[in-house]
């Protein structure tokens, strides 16, 4: 029987592809299995080679994010981020120079002479550290009470006026020797020898005071965390003397911000305020040694080898700088340390959370003034320009009292209430105390103005006296009052010790233009009366030339006819 209907040739063909494409893919399906164990093989054998890879990472690259056989393709990896990249280059920097032993040899890798850097970093490395204690404050009394607070109040208040004992002044003097009259080992030997004094001098206030126990470790925790930010200062000031403040910024915020931290989450594990201060004082130190201390030898050139003469001429030289600044602080806190005994401790941090607003007050102030210091003392050195000096300092004082009266309008209407949702406790009961504490802050930022201006007279020894005699004053008046009254005593007492300081430095800069006055017109007159002297006597010069003039004249004269008829007679002779 014929075929009516002959194939097609071009279907055939198409049927053929057809089931050819179904096969190759019944293949593959079969062969996956076995792909997959080639794979596994493989991952086997790149866990014996010298450079292991991780099961995650071989699993990605033998099957891929979709779990099939591929074909070797590589992931892009992702590029660490700024801060894991920096982390890792100082680590490396760090392991290498220490493993070489020449911290002091390296080679520099950041800039000097970069003056928006230089003062937004050194903004924030004060500004972080003057907000440790306020915030440590608000940490303690939400944690573990009041009571303690006002503990670790007081302990820290002392840690700060020992380390002034730590700084001695140094720190202007080491910036301004830009021709490195004592070299950066000198400072380290003298911040050594005053860091060793701070805490001699913190352990004997310790026993005089009898703690114990708990307070006892709250203060060695404390005074331990403040002599590392004295040690940290000198090689800080270093950075600051080779024109790279923003590094000594970096060093002081991150210090910081580390031992906030590390003091938080201890205290929130623990409930140990003991505990905390020590691991406080633990991670400033650790700060210290793994930034600040090679940061400053990294970025800054080798110093010469110290000498004994020249420590000991250092602590000669800022000694007068370190009583005064010493003295100041000791006036200051005086209060604080007449409550201790007569009053519990809770008074401490009522005290110092008051004080915290006050305190802004003199550093806004600062901001102000301190920008124009250069200005004023341009404007004072030269004498016919004496008026517009009396008028800035006028005007600054003015603007202290603005401030004075704002900080005071904040606090009444909503810092207060701030206050009280950050302590956990109502601060609405001290609304009269805290303006009595903000016009001390007030009179404070004026005491510190007034200073800076005597400073730039040049006649800032003269102030020591006046220290002496406010001290004096804030022994017994604290006294009177705080056993009278208990806390508001203190911050009565706190105000008047304060006037009267100011009273007494506002006398001494009147004192000092007085004199200055007098100086300068007692200079004017010896000018005046040089310049008349020596106009009397050209006049005089000139009314005998003026006499004389004739006679020589006719002199000359006779002398010129003499010598004409010798001339005309010996020619006649000829």
């Amino acid at each position: 029987m014929v075929d009516q209907h002959p194939s097609n040739p071009e279907k055939a063909n198409t049927r053929k592809r057809q089931l050819g494409k179904a096969a190759a893919m019944r293949r593959e399906r079969a062969e996956e299995p076995a792909q997959r164990m080639r794979a596994q093989h493989d991952l086997g054998a790149a866990r014996s080679t010298d450079e292991p890879q991780t099961q995650a990472q071989a699993n990605r690259k033998a099957f891929g994010p979709s779990g099939r056989a591929t074909s070797g393709k590589k992931r892009k990896e992702r590029k660490p981020n700024f801060v894991t990249r920096t982390v890792n280059g100082w680590c490396n920097r760090l392991l290498g120079a220490v493993s070489d032993r020449s911290l002091a040899e390296q080679e520099e890798e950041y800039a000097a002479h970069r003056t928006t850097r230089d003062f937004v970093w050194n903004t924030i490395g004060v500004g972080a550290w003057g907000m440790v204690f306020p915030l440590l404050t608000i940490v303690v009394t939400q944690l573990v009470g009041v009571e303690q607070a006002g503990m670790f109040s007081l302990a820290f208040v002392t840690g700060l006026l020992l380390m002034f004992v730590a700084n001695y002044g140094v720190r202007t003097y080491q910036v301004s020797d830009i021709g490195e009259e004592h070299s950066f080992s000198d400072y380290q030997i003298n911040r050594i020898l005053t860091c060793i004094i701070m805490i001699a001098a913190g352990f004997a206030y310790c026993a005089i005071r009898g703690y114990t126990d708990q307070m006892l470790f709250i203060s060695i925790g404390v005074y331990l965390y403040k002599m590392i930010d004295g040690l940290a200062d000198v090689y800080e000031g270093r950075l600051q003397q080779v024109d790279k403040l923003y590094l000594a910024g970096i060093s002081q915020a991150f210090r910081s911000l580390v031992v906030f931290v590390v003091f938080t989450v201890v205290l929130f594990v623990s409930r140990n305020l003991s505990a905390a201060s020590i691991a406080m004082a633990i991670a400033a130190a650790a700060t210290f040694l793994f930034l600040t201390f090679p940061l400053a030898l990294f970025e800054t050139p080798k110093s010469r080898k110290w000498s004994m003469g020249s420590v000991f001429d250092l602590l000669k030289q800022c000694f007068p700088l370190f009583v005064a600044l010493f003295m100041y602080n000791l006036i200051d806190n005086m209060p604080k340390f007449v409550m201790e005994g007569v009053l519990s401790y809770d008074s401490q941090l009522y005290f110092n959370a008051l004080y915290f607003p006050a305190h802004g007050i003199l550093l806004t102030a600062g901001f102000i003034y301190k920008p124009l210091l250069l200005r004023m003392a341009n404007v004072w050195a030269d004498p016919a320009k004496r008026k517009r000096f009396d008028l800035i300092i006028v005007v600054i004082l003015a603007a202290i009292v603005v401030l004075t009266l704002l900080m005071a309008l904040i606090m009444g209407s909503i810092g207060l209430p701030v206050m009280s949702f950050l302590y956990g406790i109502d601060f609405m009961p001290f609304r009269d105390l805290c303006f009595i504490m903000l016009a001390a802050g007030g009179v404070t930022a004026a005491i510190e103005f007034v200073y800076q201006v005597i400073t730039v007279l040049r006649r800032q020894k003269a102030v020591m006296k006046l220290y002496l005699i406010t001290f004096g004053f804030s022994l017994f008046i604290p006294i009177l009052l705080i056993n009278f009254t208990g806390l508001p005593g203190a911050i009565i007492g706190y105000l008047i010790v304060m006037c009267i300081l100011f009273v007494l430095l506002i006398w001494e800069y009147f004192r000092i233009r007085y004199e200055m006055s007098r100086q300068t017109a007692a200079e004017k007159a010896e000018t005046g009366a040089h310049t008349a002297r020596n106009a009397a006597r050209e006049k005089r010069l000139a009314r005998e030339d003026a006499e004389f003039a004739p006679e020589g004249r006719r002199a000359r004269t006779a002398s010129h006819g003499a010598r004409t008829k010798t001339h005309t007679g010996n020619h006649s002779k000829k």
